[in-house]
């Protein structure tokens, strides 16, 4: 039987991976278009620093025959391995075996390539875990890690990226050097940048634990592509962005997954809950590589202090630029409130009396005001950060110094500096040294504001979850709606009242026992969408009626009915939890019936959750108008919804047979929240299903 090594016992493998003493490139060439040429000549800068570079390749006499040869000629805490994939397997166990520390592999042909590959793979896998060597890839173009001087990359270029604080953690190699790139053109410097390619050991997660404690990163950007241990993933961010903010671009808006069970499986695709759980950890979300460039740069550089609903004070120094960004601000739901009277008053002896001044405040052409026009706003009580732009214009102002020399303590401040020429690029860089953002155009300050916000109310929300709510335990078996809407009644949720009717006869005594208008359903667990059989009939009054509705029923194979008092008009909603099969226990919120579904708007937590949290959810709908009492349609208690989500989700976490609750709808009335239609779906009812219908 192969032992395995602890990888608690290993961790210290990466800081082999991103500061070695000494390096060795296996496969080491003199031909200059070889993989394993550009390599050293990539690293010949760390050479150059005084670390151990050592280039092995048996078949010639100038390098080192093998990776034990090189460590005895000085430390090799890393091996570069340039050799075709058959060959890395035992490359890589010479290497663990001379006592390399960690292990990188460039090349392809591995699992993504399928055939051989998935064993040359499977092998590499097996090594790591006896030997406990840490490997990052195969299929990788490699790492940076400016600090120490190590370009462990193929890419062209990389060597002129300089060291800074913001680190890039990306899923593909290729994404990592693009991410680099464009932060080198913005000013920012990198502290580590790494491809995790396959991820048969070092995992995102790795690499986050990792920068945890390294003292050079301010901000960590994160490119995900999929996710294998969400639970993992989630914990390691949360980890770091106690101390240091995250910024996820998530690939995949644009998937098509397969129908689910209920809608709730349809609508919680990977990235949908990928960006929810990143979210939920504490993460900034961005939409694409140019908008992380512009948070994360900021965030590496200045973080605002924590709020729930952080104030933007605006400066612009052009008023058609200070609309776009103002409009970009509504749109990231920024709140931008009106400035005190004695912040204006002092306003009004600072600038002419044409110009803005309620917020945004437009300066008009900038002069040598401009520094005490950024402090008084700044001092507004409202304001918790400042958004400002300006074109770079010398002769008017020193916009480098009337923004450094005015700062507020607590109160961060992102400059868009339009312009262009080397004169433009000197004044940004000042800025950035002296720690304060910057963007080239409104939509980058309104980038880089959006994720202070973020950032500044995921700090509010990193609290510990409270304790879970007592809910019932032992749920398993099938449950039709009665059985299900009795489940919600033990939790407290509202249901109409109803009757579960064995009969004709039973559903005649309901109706004169109800009274007033009723549903009447077909009752039977394993059909979860009512209305796609004709298993619904809504609005029934007298016996007449309910015996017409009833022989559509028994025509759609009802053996059993419910007949249920209809509920008073209201806006409906989607509430659900499952079971991710990524991320485990989680909560869906969206607009009810298929509107959701059609429009995608939903807002997703992992479970448990507090009902604090969870009240927050509605917020994000786009709908969320229809909850606020549009029309004079009912108005939401948040507080009453989160209550309801909360429980759902420990509900689940408690009963491990429980694979999916779903409330749809669960209608908003004016007497608060009722579910009209509930699903239950269990493991052991799933399973007693697949083997009375084996064929299915």
């Amino acid at each position: 039987m192969t032992s395995t090594v602890d990888r608690s016992e290993t961790q210290a493998g990466l800081s082999a991976l991103f500061a070695p003493r000494g390096i060795a490139v296996v496969g080491a060439s003199r031909k200059p278009g070889k993989l394993g040429a550009t390599l050293a000549r990539s690293l010949s800068g760390f050479a150059a620093r005084g670390g151990h570079l050592a280039l092995v390749n048996a078949r010639d006499d100038s390098m080192h025959p093998t990776v034990a040869a090189a460590a005895a000629a000085g430390p090799v805490d890393l091996a570069m391995i340039c050799v075709p994939a058959a060959a890395c397997p035992d490359v890589l166990a010479a290497a663990a075996q001379a006592g390399v520390g960690a292990a990188v592999i460039c090349g392809g042909g591995f699992a993504e390539a399928g055939g051989p590959g998935v064993g040359y793979q499977d092998a590499v896998a097996e090594i790591v875990a006896r030997t406990g060597i840490r490997l990052l890839g195969p299929n990788t173009s490699g790492f940076l890690a400016p600090h120490a001087g190590v370009t462990a990359s193929f890419v062209p270029g990389v060597a002129q990226v300089r060291p800074g604080r913001v680190a890039v953690v990306a899923a593909s190699g290729g994404v990592n050097h693009a991410l680099s790139f464009l932060l080198s053109e913005a000013g920012h410097g990198i502290s580590i940048a790494v491809g995790i390619g396959n991820g048969v050991d070092v995992s995102a997660p790795d690499v986050l634990d990792h920068l945890a404690t390294d003292p050079h990163t301010g901000a960590v950007a994160l490119h995900v592509e999929s996710v294998s241990d969400g639970p993992r993933l989630v914990a390691a961010v949360r980890r770091l962005t106690a101390t240091t903010p995250v910024v996820a671009l998530v690939v995949g808006r644009h998937d098509v997954s397969a129908f689910a069970a209920s809608h709730t499986g349809a609508l919680a695709t990977s990235w949908r809950t990928t960006r929810a759980a990143l979210a939920q950890a504490g993460a900034v979300l961005v939409d694409d590589e140019r908008e992380l460039v512009d948070a994360v740069g900021a965030l590496s550089v200045t973080r605002a202090r924590p709020a729930h609903d952080p104030g933007v004070g605006i400066v612009t120094a052009q008023a058609g630029p200070g609309l776009l960004l103002l409009d970009d601000l509504r749109g990231r739901q920024a709140r931008v409130p009106e400035l005190t009277e004695d912040t204006r008053t002092t306003l009004a002896t600072l600038l002419p009396p044409l110009t803005y001044q309620a917020n945004p405040v437009d300066t008009g052409r900038p002069g040598p005001e401009l520094g005490e026009v950024f402090r008084t706003v700044a001092r507004d009580p409202q304001v918790d950060l400042i958004a400002a732009y300006a074109l770079h214009e010398p002769d008017a102002v020193d916009i480098v110094a009337a923004v450094r020399d005015s700062r507020i303590p607590g109160v961060p401040v992102v400059v868009g500096l339009g312009g262009a020429g080397p004169d433009v690029v000197s004044s940004r860089l000042a800025l950035l040294e002296a720690g304060i953002a910057v963007a080239t155009e409104p939509r980058g300050v309104a980038a880089a504001v959006g994720a202070l916000l973020a950032d500044a109310r995921a700090q509010v929300r990193a609290r510990p979850t409270p304790p879970a709510q007592r809910v019932p335990g032992g749920i398993a078996g099938a449950h039709d709606e009665d059985q299900a809407k009795s489940l919600l009644d033990r939790l407290g949720i509202a249901t109409p009242a109803r009757r579960a009717c064995a009969d004709r006869a039973e559903a005649h005594a309901a109706l004169a026992e109800l009274g007033g208008r009723v549903a009447v359903k077909i009752l039977d667990a394993e059909i979860l969408h009512k209305t796609e059989v004709g298993g619904v009939h809504l609005g029934i009054t007298g016996a007449e009626a309910l015996d017409t509705a009833l022989d559509r029923l028994d025509a759609a194979g009802a053996r059993r009915y419910l007949v249920e008092a209809m509920a008073t008009d209201g806006v409906d909603l989607v509430l659900g939890a499952r079971r991710d099969p990524v991320f485990g226990p989680m909560l869906l919120l969206g607009l009810g019936g298929t509107t959701a579904e059609a429009l995608a708007d939903v807002a997703i937590r992992l479970a448990p959750v507090g009902p604090d949290v969870a009240a927050e959810m509605p917020q994000e709908l786009a709908g969320r108008a229809l909850l606020e009492g549009w029309r004079g349609s009912p108005v939401l208690d948040p507080a009453q919804l989160g209550s309801v989500a909360a429980r759902l989700g420990d509900l689940l976490v408690a009963n491990p047979d429980l694979e999916e609750i779903e409330i749809n709808p669960l209608r908003l009335t004016a007497d608060g929240l009722v579910a009209l239609d509930a699903v239950v779906i269990t493991r052991s009812a799933a399973r007693e299903a697949d083997d009375a219908h084996p064929d299915h």
